[in-house]
C-alpha cells in the first residue's frame, strides 16, 4: 500500500527525514512513534502530498504521489492532520461533506449517497449532534472528531493520522481507537503517529520508531516493544510489562534517582 524509498524531506533547506525507506502492506495498522523532532509529522505531511520532498520516492497503491493531482490523491488517501488552519466559520456538516469532494464529477454536485456517507461518518465519530454548529464554536476535541469524520467520509483505502487523539479525553480517545480497530478489521490500512506509547502498543500491530530523521526500529509490536529498545530511543529508563487483560506490552516510567 505504501512504498517509501530513500526519502529525504525537511523545511527551508533543513533536513528532517534522512533517506528513510519503509513499506506498509495493505490492511496493516501501523504506529509511528519517536521523540520530538524525529520526523513523524514530516513523514505524514510528505505522504499526504502537503510537503514537497527533496529526494527519494513515495508510492501509494502503486501510484507516485508526485504524479497525482490533489483530487486523485484524495481518492487513495485520507489524512487527519495535527494542525488544520483555515477552518473557521464552516458548519461542521459542511466540513465533513468536503471529504466527499474527490468522488464528485467536474460538473456534478453532492448526491444523496454523499450525504448518507457524511451522516454515517459523523455517527461513527459521535459528532452528528454537532452538525449545525460552526467550527469556531467547537472545542478542540469536538473539532478533532469532526475532522476525523471528514477523513472517514472520504472512503479511501488508506488513512493517515497525526496525533488524532491529541485533543481528546480518555473516553473519546478509546472511542477513536476502537473505531480505528473496527475499520482496520474491515480492510482499511492505517498509519498513525502517536505519542502515547501504551495506546499504540494496545492497538497497532506494527510499530515504527523514528529518531533523528531515520528509522531506529521497526517490527511487530510484541517483538519490538521492549525496555531496551524504548530506553535507547527515548534516552530515559523505561520498563515494560504485559497488560494484565490483553497481554500486550506496556511501558512504565522509571525514576532516574
Amino acid at each position: 500500500m505504501i512504498d517509501i524509498r530513500n526519502l529525504s524531506a525537511g523545511y527551508k533547506g533543513q533536513p528532517v527525514l534522512r533517506g528513510i525507506s519503509l513499506n506498509v502492506g495493505e490492511g496493516e495498522f501501523t504506529g509511528i512513534l519517536g521523540p520530538n523532532g524525529s520526523g513523524k509529522t514530516t513523514l505524514i505531511r510528505a505522504l499526504s502530498g502537503v510537503l514537497p520532498y527533496a529526494s527519494g520516492s513515495i508510492h501509494i497503491a502503486g501510484h507516485d504521489v508526485r504524479a497525482l493531482s490533489a483530487k486523485a490523491r484524495a481518492r487513495h488517501c485520507a489524512t487527519v492532520a495535527q494542525k488544520n488552519p483555515g477552518l473557521s466559520g464552516v458548519r461542521a456538516m459542511s466540513l465533513v461533506l468536503m471529504g466527499r469532494y474527490p468522488h464528485i464529477s467536474f460538473l456534478g454536485g453532492y448526491s444523496r449517497h454523499d450525504y448518507l456517507r457524511v451522516q454515517a461518518a459523523m455517527e461513527e465519530t459521535s459528532c452528528l449532534d454537532l452538525a449545525e454548529r460552526s467550527t469556531e464554536a467547537l472545542s478542540g476535541g469536538e473539532l478533532q472528531r469532526v475532522i476525523t469524520a471528514k477523513a472517514l467520509a472520504q472512503d479511501t483505502r488508506l488513512l493517515l493520522l497525526d496525533e488524532a487523539a491529541s485533543n481528546l479525553d480518555v473516553a473519546r480517545t478509546m472511542d477513536l481507537y476502537e473505531l480505528l480497530r473496527i475499520k482496520n478489521a474491515a480492510g482499511l490500512t492505517i498509519l498513525t503517529v502517536a505519542h502515547d506509547l501504551n495506546l499504540a502498543a494496545l492497538y497497532c500491530q506494527r510499530l515504527v520508531f523514528l529518531k533523528n530523521g531515520s528509522v531506529a526500529a521497526d517490527g511487530p509490536t510484541r517483538e519490538i516493544f521492549t525496555a531496551q529498545t524504548l530506553s535507547d530511543i527515548y534516552e530515559t529508563p523505561l520498563a515494560v510489562a504485559e497488560h494484565p487483560l490483553t497481554g500486550t506490552p506496556q511501558a512504565y516510567l522509571v525514576p532516574r534517582a
